[in-house]
């Protein structure tokens, strides 16, 4: 059995814990970095894009005019009062300052401002509007602005994210322990002062390269198979059952979860949110809800837990924001320019989560004509399929609806509305399009659809922590941050604003942690 001491203990080697790992290790600490598998996490496979605003220098070179005041009132619409006003301003007061602080640490961003709206951007842009902030009922309220920073790299850019901080983090010192699992919390007098964990450091060495080969594949390419990736995953499993060996891991002054969420977790996913099964999965293996269940068994209560991010996006090509979406009665869902887990969630709790956009000619040969210059490969595989199976024709509306399987004349009142103007669902004049060439195509975009056009999923609620320090409410010595606790988008998520409150959150649970008083003396035995 080993034994390892730090001073403080971070769960989770993904953006939040390696950021909250780096400020720790800045303010004196010593810290040990924890993971199942070899770090990244759910961020090593995102898209990299951080949500930032306020007047970065990204902003700033691309001419974008911002101001936190404008950044703060749409967060307050998107956000719906998840965490306090104070909280919120403070995240988007320190904005600009994150993005230098993750460039400090080696971070490439770029002001190259994307010229169209889509749900993430070519190789070309890495400043976009990655929210709704231009849709109708939010650009009233606060002045729209791209704050979608994406990281400078090609094809989706969370690797390069996590091996500029993974890298940084170990030139501080960090000490990154990998294929080692935390099985339990140690709690002495209502204090956590350590983990329980099982790893495969004393594992054959070629237990130990399948097991980390085992976990990448089921990472990625397992992301967009979920079969391939639970095939790997039982493998993964019983190679920690056979070689794994106990490790007990004192921490002198605290504990950070940052494990990720749930998504991985079926049966928690219909127990919380049963309407939401079905999604394409965002995350890790490792996305079990382990970290949130290692905090509930020290005392820490959740919340927001039926809370989940549901991406249906009409976009890249941009031409699809000109369709009408609606469903099998032909009823209007949403406006059509708003960001994709907003179409989401509304087909999904209003709709039975089935939805198909009206097109006309003229919008089906600018989405063939910008479809591969406006997106990265795997949206261009997805528009392939919605032109083709995912597709059906007709001369007419009623014979367009009728192939399709709606009500054609609510298909009719839908359109006759939409063309009389303004528009029922307050898209903005720039993205509708008159939609009077026929042929007419409706689209399939339902959420349950095949492989050809998946839904991805993750989960938003977690433990609920004091938003001044990130302390796990009503445990000492317990802190969580990223998606294993509550949060900036626990209630309404935009691309960047989970990875930018793993990068808030962590630092604020990292530097809390190390400038705590310690709970354990260096020659104490807490086991």
């Amino acid at each position: 059995m080993d034994e390892l001491v730090a001073d403080v203990v971070v769960i989770g080697v993904g953006a939040a814990g390696v950021c909250a790992a780096i400020e720790a290790a800045d303010a004196g600490a010593e810290v040990l970095l924890l993971d199942r598998f070899s770090g990244g996490g759910a961020s090593r496979v995102s898209g990299g894009v951080i949500y930032a605003g306020g007047g970065t220098a990204q902003q700033a070179s691309a001419g974008v005019s911002d101001t936190v005041s404008a950044m703060f009132e749409y967060l307050r619409l998107e956000t719906d009062g998840v965490v306090s006003s104070r909280t919120l301003r403070r995240f988007c007061e320190s904005s600009p300052g994150m993005i230098q602080w993750l460039e400090g640490l080696g971070v490439p961003f770029e002001g190259s401002l994307c010229p169209y709206k889509t749900s993430y951007p070519s190789d070309a842009h890495y400043l976009y509007y990655s929210g709704s902030e231009a849709s109708g009922g939010f650009r009233d309220a606060a002045a729209p602005a791209p704050r979608g920073h994406r990281v400078k790299g090609p094809g989706t850019s969370g690797k390069l994210l996590m091996a500029r901080l993974l890298s940084a983090a170990r030139q501080r010192g960090v000490r990154v322990v990998p294929q080692t699992r935390a099985r339990s919390l140690v709690v002495s007098d209502g204090v956590v002062t350590g983990v329980v964990g099982a790893g495969l450091a004393g594992a054959p060495r070629w237990a130990r390269f399948l097991h980390a080969r085992l976990a990448s594949y089921a990472a990625k390419p397992g992301i967009y198979v979920p079969p391939l990736r639970r095939a790997l995953h039982r493998r993964v499993v019983w190679l920690e059952e056979r070689y794994a060996c106990e490790v007990r891991i004192v921490a002198r002054r605290g504990v950070v979860l940052a494990a990720g969420g749930f998504i991985a977790n079926r049966s928690w996913v219909r127990e919380h949110a049963p309407a939401y099964r079905g999604g394409l999965p965002l995350g890790t293996s490792a996305d079990d809800g382990s970290g949130i269940q290692l905090g509930v068994s020290a005392g820490g209560r959740v919340a927001e837990m039926d809370r989940i991010s549901a991406w249906r996006f009409l976009t890249p090509p941009a031409a699809f924001l000109g369709g009408l979406l609606v469903d099998v009665d032909g009823r209007r869902v949403i406006d059509e320019s708003r960001y994709g887990a907003a179409i989401g969630e509304r087909l999904i709790t209003a709709h039975g989560g089935r939805g198909w956009l009206l097109v006309d000619s003229r919008v089906v040969a600018a989405a063939r004509r910008d479809g591969r210059k406006q997106g990265q490969w795997f949206a261009w595989l997805q528009l392939r399929y919605l032109l083709g199976r995912g597709r059906v024709t007709g001369a007419s509306l009623e014979e367009v609806a009728r192939r399709a399987g709606i009500d054609p004349a609510g298909l009719r009142a839908s359109y006759d509305a939409y063309r009389a103007g303004p528009d029922p669902m307050g898209k903005p004049p720039e993205f509708a399009a008159p939609l009077d060439t026929p042929p007419f195509s409706l689209i399939d975009v339902s959420v349950r659809g095949s492989l050809g056009y998946p839904c991805p999923m993750l989960t938003l609620g977690g433990l609920v922590v004091d938003e001044d320090t990130g302390a796990v409410a009503g445990v000492r010595g317990l802190y969580a941050a990223g998606r294993t606790a509550v949060g900036i988008c626990s209630r309404s998520y935009v691309s960047g604003l989970s990875l930018a409150d793993c990068v808030f959150s962590g630092r604020r649970a990292g530097l809390s942690v190390a400038l705590s008083p310690g709970h354990v003396d260096k020659n104490e035995n807490v086991f």
